[in-house]
């Protein structure tokens, strides 16, 4: 079995405009003296790569604690993907009830309001981008709203370059952070 991290590392993956840079801070450390190493850190929920619940966009939504862990271990799919990308772009894609779909498209490939709105009639269990968000600027809400009224949690930051088009086994467990509308995540495929 081959082991292909999708994560961006948290402290040099830029942050989403607006968003807090994370930062570290040696509290021990043994070159000073101490016996043991102890850091810190701080960060945004949404920086690098992260997983996004109901919450996020949705008032009354889920918070990540509530979520059912499922979709975030199972098959996916691999899909490459430019621009924006519409109801009729997934409707092409006959995407399988429960499936896991991530899209690499460079950081360049986003969801329009239709694009989500077919994914979620799909009846998808997760989706995922290399992109900051999966959705365009100045159209953060309506995909985001699209999606998460459904429940399908959003796997946000991935890092795909290394990843050919195709099928996969996902494993991209958020950290159990309660009452959060998002929280990091480690991403893996699984191939073999």
């Amino acid at each position: 079995m081959q082991i292909i991290d999708i994560s961006r590392e948290l402290f040099s993956t830029p942050a989403y405009p607006g968003d807090p840079a994370p930062y570290r801070e040696a509290i021990r450390r043994m070159e000073l003296g101490d016996g043991y190493n102890l850091t810190a850190f701080f960060s945004g929920c949404h920086s690098a790569t992260h997983i996004d619940a109901p919450r996020h966009f949705l008032r009354d939504g889920k918070t990540l604690d509530q979520l059912p862990l499922a979709p975030f271990y199972g098959p996916c799919t691999v899909v490459p993907a430019e621009g924006l990308i519409t109801g009729a772009d997934i409707d092409r894609l006959a995407i399988p009830k429960g499936s896991r779909l991530l899209i690499k498209g460079e950081g360049r490939a986003f969801f329009t309001q239709s694009g989500a709105f077919a994914l979620a009639q799909a009846g998808i269990c997760l989706v995922g981008t290399d992109a900051l968000s999966i959705a365009p600027p100045g159209d953060e809400a309506a995909p985001h709203e699209e999606l998460l009224s459904a429940e399908i949690p959003i796997l946000e930051g991935l890092d795909l370059s290394r990843v050919e088009p195709g099928a996969y086994f996902l494993c991209a467990f958020p950290l159990f952070l309660r009452g959060t509308e998002a929280a990091p995540a480690r991403a893996v495929l699984l191939t073999g």
